[in-house]
């Protein structure tokens, strides 16, 4: 295991203790998911890349009201979000809220912040987007 997945379980394991919640550790593919409230966030240590993505999956593009829709997205994204943003996987359709954050330099209270702050905004806009827009 590498040392910034090390790094990352250390605070997977402390994120959890300090909520009196137990989360799996990173699996061999440097993954593993976390759910808050109505959001689940994918927990990935990208070493090749030597980044860390967080992803909350939000719902598909819904076949009605796109433009809308994509531009909700966007005016969201603008500060709603706080450093979050939307993003959609063109594979799939599946719109998810994505954090992206170089593992230089990451610490404790960066990695607690960015997995709060996905966590409570991807719990938040998740229902309500399904609301206003169906799924």
């Amino acid at each position: 295991m590498s040392e910034a997945r090390s790094r990352i379980d250390e605070y997977i394991k402390r994120f959890g203790a300090e909520r009196n919640l137990e989360f799996d550790p990173l699996n061999d593919e440097g993954f593993t998911q976390v759910a808050r409230g109505s959001a689940t966030v994918r927990i990935n240590v990208i070493d090749e890349h030597g980044v860390l993505l967080l992803l909350s999956p939000v719902m598909r593009v819904p076949e009605r009201n796109s433009e809308a829709f994509y531009r909700r997205l966007l005016e969201l994204s603008f500060l709603a979000t706080s450093d979050a943003a939307f993003a959609i996987d063109k594979k799939t359709d599946m719109v998810y809220l994505r954090i992206l954050r170089s593992l230089e330099g990451l610490d404790y209270e960066e990695f607690d912040d960015l997995l709060h702050t996905i966590a409570s905004v991807g719990d938040e806009w998740d229902d309500k987007l399904r609301g206003q827009f169906g799924e």
